[in-house]
C-alpha cells in the first residue's frame, strides 16, 4: 500500500490529465481515477506492480469507466467524440498529440480558455490539474477557501455546458494562453517552494513538477518570459537542501550555508536568465528571475549588491505592482540603507493590504531586532506566528521568541 501511495502522490496529476483527454469530462475522469487506484489497492499486492503503473492506472480508469457509463445506461447518450474514444477499447493507451507532449501541459493549456474568468482558469489548472487543495490555492489568492471552492465549480460547469473542446488550439489563439499558463506554473511552483499548509515547509515534488512543466513549455514555445520563469525556477530551487536543517527548521538565507547551494542548477538557471534579458521589455518573472540570479552570484550573504536588488525592485514595482513585490522592495531597501528604514516602509504596507501578511510581521521582526527593540520584535514575530500554518514556521516563530527573551 505504501507503493501505491507514494504513486497516487507522484502520479495522479498527469494520470488525471490523461483520463480527462480520454474521457472529456473532468467529473468521469475523476471517478475513473479513483477506481483506478481501487483497482490497483486490491490487486497489486497479489500479482505484483505492474512495469508501467501509469499505463496500467490509465487503462484501467478508462475501461473502468466504460463500464460504469454502460451500467448507468448513459453510453449511448454521451457525446459521438466520447463514445468514438471509449469504443476503442483495443487501444490501451493512445498515443499522446506530437504537437502538444505531455497531458499535464495540454490540459493547463485548454483550461486557461479564454471563455473562463482568469481566476477561475487558475484555480481549476492549480486544483484539478495540479493537484493543489482548495486551501493552498486560496492561500495564494489571499481569499476564502470556499471562493476558490466556487470558481472551480462555476468554471467546470462552463466548460460542461458551452462544451469547450479538449483540444489544444494553435497559433494566435494558443499564444494568448501563454501568458495563464506560465502563471499557473508559477504558483504550482510558489507553493512546493514555500508551502501554505501541510507538515513540510518545503514539497520539492511540486517545485520539481513545476519545473518539469516548464522545460516541456520551453521546449514547445520558445519565449523570452518562459526563460524567465525558468530561470527564477532553477535558481531558486537550487537552494533547497540549505532552506531547512535536519529537523525540517528554517534557515533564514543571509545563514545558509551556500556549499550546499546545487550549482548545476544554478549555472542552467543563470543561461535562462539571460537568455530573458537579452529579449525587452521583460516580464514579471524575468525581473524576478534576475533577482535571484543577484543572490546566487554572490560567494556570501555580505557580498549581495543590494544596490542593484533595489534598482531591480524598482523595475518590477513598474511591471508588476502589488504590496507583495513593495514588501520585498522594502526589504531590500532595508538591507540596503539600514534596518530602520525598510521598518518604515513595512510598518506602512502593514497598516494597509498586508495586515494579515505573515510575510509582512516576520521582515518587522528582523528589522526590530536588528535595531534592539525586544520587545517590538516579540510582538511582530508573535503576530506572524497567528498567521503561520506550516510546523517549520511555527518553530521559527518560537524560535526567535526564545532568542530574543
Amino acid at each position: 500500500m505504501e507503493a501505491i501511495d507514494a504513486i497516487y502522490r507522484r502520479e495522479a496529476p498527469q494520470i488525471l490529465a490523461t483520463l480527462i483527454r480520454l474521457l472529456g469530462s473532468f467529473e468521469l475522469a475523476e471517478e475513473a481515477l479513483q477506481m483506478a487506484f481501487l483497482a490497483a489497492s486490491q490487486q497489486w499486492p497479489a500479482g505484483g506492480e505492474p512495469k508501467n503503473p501509469r499505463a496500467w492506472l490509465v487503462s484501467t480508469g478508462r475501461f473502468k469507466a466504460i463500464d460504469m457509463l454502460r451500467r448507468r445506461k448513459r453510453f449511448a447518450t454521451i457525446a459521438p467524440e466520447i463514445t468514438r474514444m471509449l469504443e476503442l477499447e483495443q487501444d490501451p493507451m493512445p498515443v499522446d498529440d506530437e504537437t502538444m507532449p505531455d497531458d499535464m501541459l495540454r490540459l493547463i493549456f485548454i483550461c486557461c480558455h479564454p471563455a473562463l474568468p482568469a481566476d477561475a482558469q487558475t484555480a481549476l489548472c492549480l486544483r484539478e490539474v495540479c493537484g493543489l487543495t482548495t486551501e493552498a490555492i486560496a492561500a495564494a489568492f489571499l481569499v476564502k477557501p470556499t471562493a476558490i471552492g466556487q470558481r472551480i465549480v462555476r468554471a467546470k460547469t462552463r466548460i460542461r455546458d458551452e462544451r469547450i473542446a479538449y483540444v489544444v488550439p494553435d497559433g494566435e489563439d494558443r499564444d494568448e494562453r501563454v501568458d495563464a499558463v506560465l502563471r499557473v506554473i508559477y504558483l504550482l511552483f510558489s507553493e512546493g517552494y514555500s508551502a501554505s499548509s501541510g507538515d513540510s515547509l518545503l514539497q520539492v515534488d511540486l517545485c520539481s513538477q513545476a519545473i518539469r512543466l516548464g522545460r516541456l513549455l520551453k521546449g514547445y514555445l520558445p519565449h523570452a518570459d518562459i526563460a524567465g520563469l525558468l530561470g527564477l525556477m532553477l535558481v531558486q530551487h537550487s537552494r533547497r537542501r540549505a532552506r531547512v536543517d535536519v529537523n525540517g527548521d528554517i534557515i533564514q538565507l543571509a545563514d545558509q550555508d551556500r556549499s550546499l547551494w546545487d550549482r548545476q542548477e544554478i549555472g542552467e538557471g543563470l543561461a535562462f536568465v539571460d537568455e530573458a534579458l537579452a529579449q525587452p521589455p521583460y516580464s514579471t518573472y524575468t525581473l524576478q528571475a534576475a533577482i535571484a540570479a543577484m543572490h546566487a552570484r554572490a560567494g556570501t550573504a555580505a557580498e549581495t549588491n543590494w544596490a542593484a536588488i533595489v534598482r531591480l525592485y524598482d523595475l518590477l514595482r513598474l511591471a508588476d505592482p502589488s504590496p507583495f513585490v513593495d514588501l520585498n522592495r522594502a526589504i531590500a531597501i532595508g538591507m540596503r540603507d539600514g534596518p530602520a528604514t525598510g521598518l518604515g516602509l513595512i510598518e506602512t504596507l502593514i497598516a494597509g493590504d498586508l495586515r494579515d501578511y505573515k510575510f509582512a510581521h516576520f521582515a518587522k521582526g528582523d528589522f526590530l531586532k536588528r535595531l534592539g527593540n525586544r520587545e517590538g520584535a516579540k510582538a511582530a514575530y508573535a503576530r506572524a506566528g497567528e498567521f503561520a500554518l506550516v510546523p517549520a514556521e511555527r518553530r521559527f516563530v518560537e524560535m526567535q521568541l526564545r532568542t530574543l527573551g
